[in-house]
């Protein structure tokens, strides 16, 4: 009885087990990235700012943005502008290039006094500030706030004080008064 030659010889075994090999490898690599667009999808839709509301007595319900601050739409004399939110902020703060937008020329030099030290600014009375159906005229607005672009505004405590302001986990409610 002959012996007959096996099937496979070391050198055709170690080229199926190299192949096996970059299968596998290439497989493990395709998982994981299926796993990182996942989380990334994940974390963009986690992230994504919620919207803001009013309800039907007026009420702005503003949810909380990802970075743990309150962001809405609003207005500085019918010009659009996106407020951050600041209940340290004695009044409604702008930029120089919104301010000239909506036609805040001029006003009374002052020195701000931020979180960062101080900053020069002036004050100047503005016609209306409104955040959806609320609504201010005659607010005192600082210009001279440094936002992450020109429509950046800080709303301060002399827009907040006109309405009855609620501050939960995950949103802040500005109700008209006596609503």
């Amino acid at each position: 009885m002959g012996t007959e030659p096996h099937p496979l010889s070391p050198a055709d075994n170690n080229q199926s087990t190299r192949r096996l090999m970059r299968v596998g490898t290439l497989g493990i690599l395709a998982f994981w990235l299926v796993v990182m667009a996942a989380l990334y999808f994940a974390m963009q839709y986690a992230m994504k700012p919620k919207g803001v509301t009013v309800t039907a007595d007026g009420a702005v319900v503003i949810p909380r943005h990802h970075d743990g601050h309150f962001r809405v739409a609003g207005s500085v004399n019918g010009v659009p502008v996106m407020f951050l939110v600041d209940t340290g902020a004695s009044l409604v703060g702008v930029t120089e290039a919104l301010a000239r937008e909506a036609g805040l020329q001029g006003g009374d030099p002052i020195t701000f006094q931020t979180a960062n030290g101080p900053r020069q600014g002036r004050v100047i009375a503005s016609d209306s500030v409104t955040v959806r159906s609320l609504a201010v005229s005659g607010l005192r607005v600082g210009i001279g706030y440094t936002g992450r672009s020109d429509d950046d505004a800080l709303l301060g405590q002399n827009f907040l004080r006109h309405f009855d302001v609620e501050m939960g986990r995950d949103r802040m409610v500005l109700r008209p008064r006596g609503g």
